[in-house]
């Protein structure tokens, strides 16, 4: 396997590497610690940990909705445009996205970078609070990534050399029943 194939299968899969691997320790420390409760003992550090998880979890998770193109947004100005003004709605979406992602990078590393300094560390795991805090810009860093793919996907789209696609959530649902009626 080359270097090319490695970094592709980073690409495809990172975020769901990293989502399988954090959900299952959150669960299982959760389920450990119900355990250990009902047999009168209890795990100090099991909360802590499934909490960090969570934290993780959720940032790593915005990427993967903005890779898969599942991220919140309001969809009525969507509806009402068609073929190329949805998309050009849409490229505008990921520009602003883009620009906030940037931001929360830039500013969440420096929070996690001064909390690094300080020392602080969690009460029960003695993990360093900046290695929680960097959940915020590395998952934001993982975001920008992905909003510049799909600008430059939707750039291609409106230059006309990838195809039109700029299904909505309405659209995919259609779709879908449409596939499971066959």
């Amino acid at each position: 396997m080359n270097l090319m194939n490695i970094i592709r299968v980073i690409d495809r899969r990172i975020e769901e590497f990293l989502l399988v691997v954090l959900s299952t320790v959150m669960v299982s420390v959760i389920f450990l610690q119900v355990v250990m409760r009902v047999s009168g003992n209890s795990l100090s550090w099991s909360e802590e940990l499934g909490r960090y998880c969570f934290i993780w979890l959720v940032y790593v998770g915005i990427s993967y909705g903005v890779k898969k193109q599942r991220h919140i947004k309001v969809d009525v100005m969507l509806l009402l445009l068609k073929g190329k003004g949805k998309l050009l709605l849409a490229i505008v979406a990921n520009i602003i996205f883009l620009a906030f992602s940037i931001f929360v990078v830039f500013y969440g590393y420096t929070i996690s970078s001064q909390l690094f300094g300080f020392g602080q560390a969690s009460p029960a795991l003695h993990i360093p609070m900046g290695a929680v805090y960097l959940a915020t810009p590395l998952g934001f860093a993982l975001t920008s990534i992905r909003l510049i793919q799909n600008l430059v996907a939707q750039f291609k789209m409106l230059i006309g050399k990838k195809e039109l696609d700029v299904a909505d959530e309405r659209d995919r649902m259609l779709n879908q029943e449409g596939e499971d009626d066959q």
